[in-house]
């Protein structure tokens, strides 16, 4: 058996260097689909409209906020908890504050809890889905307009559920605006 030389080394070895910095680079958008498809880790779904058949079985849906550190802003939702039935469109207003003193531009992440109710909560319109500038001292409404699927009844691994948490966290923008 002849050994190999050393181009074929050199060759197989960037070629495997080459496939693990591809599954680098494709991690993290690879990763955002599979959330964003099975609802894995709280994430929600995005949807149209609602799907206009209500169900009498009813769900809370909770509020929560938090800002990062760096981010001079108030922020908080308008109503702690929404009670309605699953399939039902609700509207929810969250407000945020620019305490600081100079204009700046607010990104919001999202998720759910339990992480099980994610693959069934759906938003039709979100402040989340754009980025936010606040003049200093301005203060706004932000809506997000969501359902819950009516098929989380029908999951045995998630039809116990009654109340959803949705959670939001603003951070400054990094980078150009």
């Amino acid at each position: 058996m002849a050994a190999p030389s050393h181009r074929n080394v050199v060759l197989v070895s960037l070629a495997a260097l080459a496939a693990m910095i591809g599954l680098v680079v494709l991690s993290v958008p690879l990763y955002q689909m599979f959330c964003r498809v099975t609802g894995y880790g709280g994430t929600t779904r995005i949807a149209i409209a609602a799907p206009g058949a209500v169900t009498g079985r009813p769900i809370t849906v909770r509020f929560d906020s938090s800002v990062a550190k760096d981010l001079p802003w108030r922020f908080q939702p308008n109503q702690r908890e929404i009670k309605a039935h699953l399939g039902e469109q609700m509207l929810a207003t969250y407000t945020a504050t620019n305490t600081g003193t100079t204009p700046i531009i607010g990104t919001a992440t999202f998720n759910v809890t339990p992480d099980k109710a994610g693959r069934y909560f759906n938003k039709i319109a979100c402040f989340c889905f754009t980025e936010q500038r606040l003049e200093p001292g301005q203060s706004v409404d932000m809506p997000v307009t969501f359902f819950v699927d009516p098929s989380i009844a029908d999951d045995p691994y998630a039809n116990e559920v009654t109340t959803i948490t949705l959670s939001y966290t603003f951070f400054k923008k990094v980078g150009p605006s």
